[in-house]
């Protein structure tokens, strides 16, 4: 290309190779280095003057030194009269700080732009922002390519059955781009969450619940009934007993301890009761604007209450939430219920992860961390005293009791999820719930992400789709590797994943890629190329997001 020059940082040198061999020119001549002190120091050894330049440079394990020198290349071409300045990035620095994870946090992305700004870049090009948001940072244009053609080609060629095959997020952020290509290709989708183990009732223990079982059976608040919320009303869990065996506790000697021990959560004997309060039918709850739209598990199972507690032989029937979920279809209509479809979710597997790894049902649960706000042994007769002295301030106790995980108190889009999730994935004393949405059994399944760097996210979701999904085999997809730390080596050790497949958006140093067999790197100087023509020459770039075989 003619009045062009493509300058290569010192980040990936072999991609800025293979695209000045594709365009049919060699790179620009630059000297690249530090001075003694460790500052950087560029000199432009080619004439550039009323010029347009290209400045290729990427991420890579030094990532501040390739963001100075990236800076510095910019206003250099600039004082050499370069007539346009595009700075390529396959992979955008600082792409995940790109929202306010605190309230004294930077959003260093945007500042980067700025400074590329002030530097005299005139068109930026990248793939795959971690936020598309992004280019809203810039002063100048941004094309964003995707990685996405490549991926889905290479699905095409390389996936046995791939028709056949699920893609799958591996967490809610991610739901965008595994729908964009399983719509590309034609398939089925599927999403895994991960969450900490939570209290049964938000901003629960042993006040909370003291006080809504206290309100359930004190019979002289008839009409409090109607404001409990449904879940702690009728849908108690296993082995939490009936609301006779509460009354009855609640007059035995050892008080709260008594109620404690009839959830199964404290001693394994109890007194019998002093009296015998009668059953009383409970007031169904209001729901709303007081429509029909109310549950059926919760009226089927109010009206069982009062039904059985007529006869003193039987006692209420009590469903957990597993099962009410489990029985909602074969639970006939009540009158008003023609309008309610609300049948039980389909295709949804639930597991427990500890230590980032799938384990069985009757695995022993790893004793709560503070950072759950939760205690799970509540056995110890200081605690049950204490949570009886805090009754008279329940209220400040309550508004207080659940922990705010995100940033600012408001939604949980500014918190840092992903750095999140492998904090709760490695900490050994904290259980999680994981859950797989979509059919995956007998289906191989790809994991689909923007970017891979820390191995324990990918791990649990490999682990959840194989052994409570069934998978055949899983392929963890990304348009950046960045591996960091034994990313590569805990993945080569994990069974449930087949294969890894990144772009060289990034350069993979020899020794990680040594750690494993089941690597596989696409390249994408092509579309990189192409983007630099089609800049150079004004051409539209939307070629580039479609799809070919």
């Amino acid at each position: 290309m003619r009045q062009t020059q493509i300058f290569s940082g010192s980040s990936h040198p072999a991609l800025v190779d293979s695209i000045c061999e594709r365009l049919g020119q060699k790179p620009a001549q630059a000297a690249l280095g530090f001075f003694s002190n460790g500052e950087t120091s560029v000199e432009i050894k080619t004439s550039i003057r009323d010029q347009h330049v290209f400045i290729v440079q990427s991420g890579s394990p030094k990532i501040n030194d390739a963001v100075i020198e990236l800076l510095i290349m910019i206003n250099a071409c600039r004082g050499g009269s370069a007539s346009k300045i595009t700075a390529v990035l396959p992979y955008f620095p600082y792409s995940r700080q790109s929202k306010k994870k605190s309230h004294r946090g930077a959003i260093t992305a945007r500042m980067l732009a700025n400074q590329m700004a002030v530097a005299g870049v005139t068109h930026v090009t990248t793939i795959d922002l971690h936020a598309s948001q992004m280019q809203g940072f810039f002063q100048c244009p941004v094309d964003n390519l995707v990685a996405e053609p490549i991926l889905a080609r290479w699905i095409k060629h390389n996936v046995p059955s791939w028709q056949e095959a699920v893609v799958v997020s591996k967490n809610a952020g991610g739901t965008k781009r595994v729908t964009s290509l399983a719509d590309a290709l034609k398939l089925s989708f599927g999403i895994v969450m991960t969450d900490r183990r939570r209290p049964r009732y938000p901003g629960s223990g042993s006040v909370f619940d003291s006080t809504i079982f206290d309100r359930m059976t004190d019979g002289s608040v008839e009409g409090d009934m109607t404001d409990l919320d449904v879940d702690a009303m009728t849908l108690l869990e296993p082995n939490e007993g009936t609301l006779e065996a509460r009354n009855a506790s609640e007059h035995s000697p050892h008080g709260i301890g008594g109620r404690a021990a009839v959830r199964g959560r404290g001693a394994s004997t109890v007194s019998p009761p002093m009296t015998a309060i009668p059953p009383r039918t409970p007031v169904p709850p209001r729901f709303g604007n007081g429509n029909s739209s109310s549950s059926i598990v919760t009226r089927r199972a109010l009206q069982n209450n009062s039904s059985s507690s007529s006869s003193p032989a039987s006692s209420p029937a009590r469903l957990s939430r597993a099962q009410a979920g489990a029985s909602a279809a074969h639970i006939p209509r009540l009158p008003g219920d023609e309008e309610y479809t609300d049948e039980p979710a389909r295709d949804v597997t639930t597991g427990r992860l500890v230590h980032g790894h799938i384990v069985d049902d009757d695995h022993p649960s790893p004793p709560y961390s503070t950072r759950s706000g939760y205690s799970r042994n509540r056995q110890s007769s200081d605690e049950e005293s204490a949570s009886g002295n805090m009754m008279n301030s329940f209220m400040s106790t309550a508004s207080s009791a659940k922990p705010i995980d995100h940033a600012l108190g408001g939604t949980g889009d500014a918190a840092d999820s992903d750095e999140g999730e492998e904090e709760d994935l490695k900490n050994p004393e904290l259980e999680t719930t994981v859950t797989l949405v979509g059919k995956v059994r007998d289906k191989p399944v790809i994991i689909v992400d923007d970017m891979i760097d820390k191995a324990g996210s990918w791990i649990a979701a490999a682990e959840t789709v194989v052994k409570r999904g069934g998978a055949t085999r899983v392929y963890c997809m990304a348009t950046h590797g960045l591996f960091g730390g034994d990313c590569l080596a805990e993945m080569e050790g994990c069974n449930c994943i087949n294969e890894i497949i990144v772009t060289n958006t990034l350069a993979i140093l020899p020794e990680k890629a040594r750690q494993t067999t089941k690597l596989t790197v696409l390249d994408v100087s092509n579309l990189l190329a192409e983007a630099i023509r089609r800049t150079h020459h004004g051409e539209s770039i939307s070629q580039l997001f479609q799809h070919r075989d």
